[in-house]
């Protein structure tokens, strides 16, 4: 499925759209260029969930954990991540088979360890279109992605 939008805000909204749809135990795996609005969308997302602390991109720290919503969010950014090994020191497995939902920014460094469940989302932009226009590619298991997020 390709969703487009031409905002922040509208990027921010898939986001909440597609938070209010998960539940606990869900993997959504996000891809995008640097400045793309993975973390913008991963905002929508948490407020979705009902969490409505701050959410910025861990980067340097991995992963951060959002209480305070229908479930746990454990924000991963694998940009920084060298090797599959490199997750294991951090006991990811706890968190992708745990209580909560795992949002993962730069997922495809880890594809190998993400299960077949997993939501795909990739977000583009066009350099021929508006700056703030952005292309959401969705894969994986869409079953959140009906005619009740698209509206």
């Amino acid at each position: 499925m390709i969703f487009e939008t031409n905002s922040a805000e509208e990027t921010f909204e898939m986001g909440f759209k597609l938070g209010k749809k998960v539940s606990a135990g869900d993997i959504i795996c996000i891809e995008g260029d640097l400045g793309v609005g993975k973390t913008v969308f991963a905002q929508g997302f948490a407020r979705g969930l009902g969490i409505t602390q701050t959410i910025d991109s861990p980067t340097y720290t991995i992963m951060k954990i959002y209480d305070g919503g229908r479930a746990p969010l454990y924000h991963f950014d694998v940009y920084r991540i060298g090797s599959a090994e490199e997750m294991d020191d951090i006991g990811y497995e706890e968190y992708f088979f745990g209580e909560g939902v795992c949002l993962i920014e730069w997922a495809g460094k880890i594809n190998r360890l993400l299960p077949d469940s997993s939501v795909r989302i990739r977000i583009s932009r066009s350099l021929v279109r508006d700056y703030d226009y952005r292309k959401i590619e969705v894969t994986g298991n869409i079953r959140y992605f009906e005619e009740e997020v698209r509206e």
